[in-house]
Order: C-alpha cells, then sequence, then structure tokens
C-alpha cells in the first residue's frame, strides 16, 4: 500500500482534529444544559438554588467517576465506539430533562449529561495521539481546547435564547437533545476519520508495557507512576481556579469595585474568548519547546500574578475588568503544552486510561471548589475568591514543574541506555 501524499495526510488529520473539536464542544455545551434554565426551573418548580446546584454535583461526581473506569474500556475497545456512545447519551439527557415532571426528572437528566461527559477526554486524545501526525499534534490539542471553551460560550445563549424565543424550557432541551444528534449522525457518517484502531495492533501490541518476566503488565500499574498523579493534581488545582473565577468573579468584582453587574456579567465571556485565542498560540509553541513545563509555568504564574493584583482593589474598574479578562489567556497558552506533558508521562498502551484518571481531577475540582469560593463569598471574603484562584494556580505549576522534572529525567535514562 502506498503511503498517502503530504498533502493528504494533512487533510485527514484537519478532518479527524475538525471532528474531536466538535465532539468535545458538544460535551461543554453538555455542562450547561441545564445553569442557564435555573431560573425557569425555580419559577415553573419553585426549587432553590441549593437543590439546583446539586444537580450539578450529580454531573459532575458521575462525569469524575465515569472519566477513570472510561480510559480503560478505551484502551479496551477502542476510542471511537465510546465516543459515539457518549454522544447518545446527551440526546438521552436532553430528553430527559424537556420531559422532566420534577426533581427525579431533572436528577435522571443531569446523570444522563454527566455520564455522557465521563469518556470525552480518554477517547478525544486517544484518538488524537493515535491519527495525528506528531508535527500537527499541538495544533490538534489547541483545537480541542478551544473548542470546549467555545461549547462553554454557546450553551447560555443557546439554551437562554431559545427559552426565550419559544417560551419553553422544556423546548430548548429537546433543542439540545437534537443538536447532540446532530453531532452523533455527523461524526457517526465520518467515523473512519475518528478509528484509533486502524491499523495500529501492531504497534500498540509491541507497546503494551511488560514486566521483566516479560508478562503483560496489570492494567492498574499505571496508577504506582507518581507522574499520573502529579498530573492529576495539576488539573485539580488548576480547575479549582477556573471554577473560581467562571462562577465567582461576577459578584466579586461587583462587591470589590462596585462595577455593575451588567459589565461583571461579559467577564466570564472574555476570559474564555482570552483563553481561546491564548490556545492558538500555544498550539505552535508546544511543537517548539522540550521542557514543556517552563511555558506552563510562565504563563499560570502571570495569570497568577493578574489575579492577583484584581484582589487587592484600589484599581480603576476598566482596568480591573481587562486584568481578569487577560488572566485567562495566560492559561489558554499553558492549555496544548499540559496536554502534550500529559501525553509525554504517559506508559506506551495506556494513554485512555492515564488521560481518564488524570482529568478526573477536573471534575472534582469543580465539584470541591465552588462551594469553597461560594462560602468565601458568603463570609464577606470577596478579595479571598482571586486570591484563591491564584494559589491555586502556582500550586498547579508545582505539579507541572514535578512532572516535568520526571519526563526529563525518563528521557535522560532512555538515551543513556
Amino acid at each position: 500500500m502506498n503511503s498517502p501524499t503530504p498533502d493528504a495526510r494533512w487533510r485527514e488529520d484537519a478532518r479527524t482534529i475538525a471532528l474531536v473539536g466538535l465532539a468535545h464542544g458538544s460535551s461543554h455545551f453538555f455542562h450547561l444544559l441545564l445553569p442557564p434554565l435555573f431560573p425557569f426551573l425555580i419559577a415553573e418548580f419553585g426549587y432553590s438554588y441549593a437543590e439546583l446546584g446539586l444537580l450539578l454535583t450529580v454531573f459532575f461526581v458521575i462525569s469524575g467517576v465515569g472519566q477513570m473506569l472510561a480510559g480503560f474500556i478505551v484502551d479496551r475497545v477502542g476510542a471511537r465506539p465510546v465516543l459515539l456512545g457518549a454522544l447518545g447519551c446527551f440526546v438521552l439527557a436532553g430528553l430527559a430533562a424537556s420531559s422532566a415532571s420534577g426533581y427525579t426528572g431533572l436528577v435522571l437528566a443531569a446523570a444522563l449529561a454527566g455520564l455522557g461527559n465521563a469518556p470525552f477526554h480518554p477517547a478525544d486524545f486517544t484518538i488524537l495521539n493515535h491519527r495525528i501526525a506528531p508535527q500537527r499534534l499541538g495544533h490538534g490539542f489547541s483545537v480541542h481546547g478551544i473548542s470546549g471553551n467555545l461549547g462553554w460560550a454557546l450553551a447560555p445563549v443557546f439554551m437562554a435564547g431559545l427559552t426565550a424565543a419559544t417560551g419553553s424550557w422544556r423546548l430548548a432541551c429537546l433543542g439540545g437533545a437534537l443538536l447532540a444528534l446532530a453531532v452523533l449522525l455527523l461524526l457517526w457518517w465520518q467515523r473512519a476519520a475518528l478509528d484509533d484502531r486502524q491499523g495500529l495492533p501492531a504497534a500498540q501490541a509491541a507497546a503494551q508495557p511488560a514486566q521483566q518476566d516479560g508478562r503483560p503488565e496489570h492494567p492498574l500499574a499505571f496508577l504506582r507512576l507518581p507522574s499520573v498523579w502529579l498530573c492529576f493534581s495539576f488539573f485539580f488545582w488548576s480547575t479549582c481556579s477556573l471554577s473560581a473565577i467562571q462562577s465567582f468573579a461576577g459578584p466579586a468584582l461587583h462587591q470589590l469595585y462596585a462595577v455593575p453587574l451588567a459589565q461583571t456579567a461579559l467577564v466570564v465571556t472574555g476570559y474564555m474568548l482570552c483563553g481561546a485565542a491564548g490556545m492558538v498560540l500555544g498550539g505552535f509553541l508546544v511543537v517548539r519547546v522540550q521542557r514543556l513545563e517552563k511555558i506552563i509555568a510562565l504563563c499560570l504564574l502571570a495569570s497568577a500574578a493578574l489575579l492577583l493584583l484584581v484582589g487587592l482593589g484600589g484599581l480603576p474598574g476598566p482596568l480591573v475588568l481587562g486584568l481578569t479578562v487577560l488572566a485567562g489567556a495566560g492559561i489558554g497558552i499553558a492549555g496544548p503544552s499540559r496536554d502534550m506533558l500529559i501525553k509525554r508521562a504517559a506508559p506506551p498502551g495506556a494513554t485512555g486510561r492515564v488521560y481518564g484518571t488524570v482529568y478526573s481531577g477536573l471534575d472534582l475540582g469543580f465539584s470541591v471548589a465552588a462551594p469553597v469560593f461560594g462560602a468565601l463569598l458568603d463570609a464577606g471574603a470577596t478579595a479571598g475568591v482571586f486570591y484563591g484562584a491564584a494559589l491555586a494556580l502556582v500550586l498547579s505549576v508545582a505539579s507541572a514543574a514535578l512532572v516535568g522534572l520526571g519526563v526529563a529525567a525518563r528521557r535522560a535514562t532512555g538515551a543513556a541506555a
């Protein structure tokens, strides 16, 4: 069989990156299937925000636990069927929400959405790592991150806008189900571009880690690696920072600087858009830099410094908004380097398991950070939102630095051998 031409390989890589990015954007969209509808659910059912907040807890607990388990399934059966099944769960989640007659129906919708969200990172990164040429892998990680931010940005506009246009939050949920179905059908049609097993059996078999006696290593052996848990902690801390800004930057800025709520509402959108723009630049940097932890440290420490300045107070309102939004750029630039660093830290043959485990730190971060930072606001420690977000970024840099040292040491040992 003739090897594909460079142009043909580029087109195949671009198609796979685009499809994986679309799928990832869908997963982030379903993070926010229900939150934009909370005011409408309160009006119809009379629930409190605390009750509705538990729906997010259901989502992230199921997603976090499921993400670790999904990595094993991806490594065993392949990423493509798992990815398609996840999108099917999103269709069911939208249908369950649209037909919910009470709290139990909404819990079911949140559970189905969490189950659908669980496999995305191990499935997405397994497909990208197996199908994309090394020189374009950084751009694949960049598009993956950007699409997630865009999914977050689209969901509130889509759900609240469709509710306002139709007068029914149920029709908005049905619209979300139809959107997931459209993505599912597109990915099924283009499924050849998502086949992470095609042409790889021999390479995968050779890549399976073995013990000294030649037997295959236990599937859980990767959990003994310190780098796996350092990557997990990196995601936990960086997500704690994201959760603080995503959920509480608006009210915190309003209380600290008396910035009108109409303006603070734009901060999260600007933060995400700056993050997306940073990921574009990060995709170019990741293929040119060997010590990725240095990019991560520089960018995240810069973002932490900006958030610290905001928390100190005494700055003009427009400058404060600009600094908060700009902090998203540093986190975005670091994103592709973060994903590539995890790839380098993962042992051969365990890509899905490693990504599933370390990315479950993201779900845990969302679950833990929201009540902690919410309590800070309730206690009047408004600046603590920004101090805490900055501290979390510093701790994530420490984790990334230790991962980078481990990767460098392993490479040096391999070169010496």
